[in-house]
């Protein structure tokens, strides 16, 4: 919602300013001019982007719109399902995890949290860091540079598509350029059609430069700063998963691996202390 807002009034104010200077938006409408810039940008989009990348990039994009990827409720179903496996781990041994681990569908652990079911790839994760420790094919201490080196992994593919965005944005400019030594180039062609139409070649190549410096300072790049954002906020989630397993399995309790996973979240999901203890102890 608030992207929205911020784009309405990136492009209110900047009309709005020429308005009240005395210009006519409707010099503006050049469709030659958002013919090339529109074409040359998605052209040097689908060069450099692997389809991968552009399908995660249309999926962030369009997240967006839709708010932050991560809410306190996902948050306090995470602290609470990691609190219920520990206790079940520490009460009974890590192998009565293994029937969790393999089965999540069927888990009746899981089953409690919908919005750790519904995303697979935090099952993924959860399941992964678990099972080696579980099956003994590891040492609890050599869990933690598994997790890292993971969570690292997801942290580089993030940067996939901002780099990408970044990329259009900071070509934008040079395509406004493009565009107008293109519309110069049409405008000499018309000289001898006398001052006017020269005036309205002239303005529809300046009209190029404008929308390509334009669409890249206004809303391209700070669209990029914005998924960079949300990539950190997401990825908080699997830090904190992996904070707590790797915390339990060194042996701290269930309660204190939380706080330890508590204290490195951001701070507008951080859950207080005071606040994180009582919810858990409605567990029992």
């Amino acid at each position: 919602m608030f992207i929205i807002i911020g784009f309405v009034i990136v492009f209110i104010s900047a009309m709005g300013g020429f308005i009240l200077a005395g210009g006519n938006p409707m010099v503006l409408l050049h469709i030659s001019e958002f013919v090339v810039i529109g074409g040359v940008s998605l052209g040097i989009l689908i060069i450099s982007t692997p389809i991968n990348v552009l399908k995660a990039l249309m999926g962030d994009v369009l997240g967006s719109f839709k708010g932050s990827p991560l809410t306190q409720a996902e948050v306090d179903d995470l602290f609470k399902m990691l609190y219920e496996l520990f206790m079940l781990g520490r009460r009974n041994g890590l192998l009565a995890l293994d029937e969790h681990m393999s089965d999540p569908a069927n888990s009746t652990l899981f089953s409690k949290y919908p919005s750790f079911m519904k995303n697979h790839k935090r099952q993924e994760f959860l399941i992964n860091s678990l099972r080696p420790i579980i099956d003994g094919k590891i040492k609890p201490e050599q869990l933690s540079s598994i997790m890292e080196k993971e969570v690292d992994a997801m942290e580089e593919e993030s940067h996939h598509t901002t780099g990408v965005l970044l990329l259009v944005g900071d070509s934008l400019p040079g395509v406004g350029i493009v565009a107008a030594v293109l519309g110069i180039i049409n405008t000499m062609s018309a000289i001898s059609e006398g001052p006017g139409a020269v005036g309205h070649k002239v303005a529809a190549a300046l009209t190029g430069t404008f929308l390509g410096i334009f669409m890249a300072y206004g809303f391209i790049n700070p669209l990029a700063k914005n998924l960079e954002f949300r990539h950190s906020t997401a990825l908080s989630y699997y830090r904190a998963m992996m904070n707590a397993v790797v915390s339990f399995t060194r042996g701290l309790s269930p309660i204190m691996a939380l706080e330890i996973a508590r204290r490195g979240l951001p701070e507008d999901l951080m859950i207080e202390a005071d606040k994180l203890e009582e919810m858990l102890k409605e567990l029992g």
